[in-house]
């Protein structure tokens, strides 16, 4: 008598009917589960951001790098203004010393995001990552724009913050109209956000914290220092055209600049997007 042949399939179903094992797809009650493929599962790129976003917020560091930029912020427009009162300085927009202020809470933002790409690299985690969502693509765009965002509401609060705190600090030496003070502070979060980005497609470019940050504190504080320190009008055109000489151009307000304010934004957006075609380029030649 011969043993009757069954397809592997059907060898499966029949095991799980014999040991009361569900089908992947379902649940223990018979229902679709929802966290695999045929359940239902919204995933694409609205699932990469919901992730990205919890993985920013379990850990610590991106609210002490927040906390950080909005003691500086603090710090930085109290001195700032100060200085134009006792030196008697002219009258100008309350804003701007916000606007100055993003030389150094850039680096919040920045380290922000570093860290939440490069400590992924650390501890193995981007391969769990890049097994989720296996498209590279979007893994580094759903970061890229949970940082932005994050990055842009904080820069909208320090400005909101640096506003108050500059106003007292100059005592009379500074102007207020609601529409700038309101344009600028839309403008320091939308350069913090494109810093953000940048510093995201810095990191996925190099993977290692250090040589992200290197990178970026060259190019956002070291070149443009140098350029400027040094002097002369060929220099300072230089540094017109890197991302915080850009920036600076569309913060600030009463001063003259070399090109419009959207110019201006479109210069730091492209480096951003410079930044993020070489991260992803690595992103997709190399293993994770």
């Amino acid at each position: 008598m011969t043993e009757p042949t069954t397809t592997p399939g059907r060898r499966t179903d029949a095991l799980r009917a014999v040991r009361g094992t569900p089908d992947p797809g379902t649940s223990a009650a018979g229902t679709p589960d929802p966290g695999t493929p045929d359940g239902g599962t919204p995933g694409g790129f609205a699932g990469a951001v919901a992730c990205e976003w919890t993985k920013l917020w379990s850990v610590r560091a991106p609210y002490l790098c927040l906390l950080a930029g909005l003691a500086i912020t603090g710090v930085f427009t109290f001195y700032y203004a100060s200085i134009a009162r006792i030196n008697d300085h002219p009258v100008e927009p309350v804003g701007n010393a916000v606007a100055s202020s993003a030389v150094l809470t850039q680096f919040a933002v920045v380290i922000l995001a570093t860290v939440a790409v490069t400590s992924e690299y650390a501890t193995g985690s981007v391969r769990a990552s890049l097994l989720w969502v296996p498209r590279r693509h979007r893994v580094q765009a759903a970061k890229a724009l949970v940082v932005a965002v994050v990055s842009f509401a904080a820069g909208v609060v320090y400005a909101v913050v640096g506003t108050a705190v500059a106003w007292g600090a100059f005592d009379g030496r500074a102007s207020f109209d609601a529409g700038t003070t309101l344009r600028q502070a839309w403008s320091v979060g939308l350069y913090l956000a494109l810093v953000a980005a940048l510093a995201v497609g810095t990191a996925f470019a190099t993977r290692h914290p250090a040589g992200a940050l290197s990178i970026l504190v060259t190019l956002l504080w070291g070149l443009p220092s140098v350029l400027l320190g040094v002097g002369g009008p060929d220099l300072a055109a230089v540094d017109d055209y890197l991302p915080h000489g850009a920036g600076d151009h569309f913060m600030r307000s009463g001063v003259e600049a070399p090109y419009a304010p959207v110019a201006a934004t479109l210069i730091v957006v492209a480096w951003a997007g410079v930044a993020h075609l070489a991260g992803l380029y690595v992103l997709r030649s190399r293993d994770a």
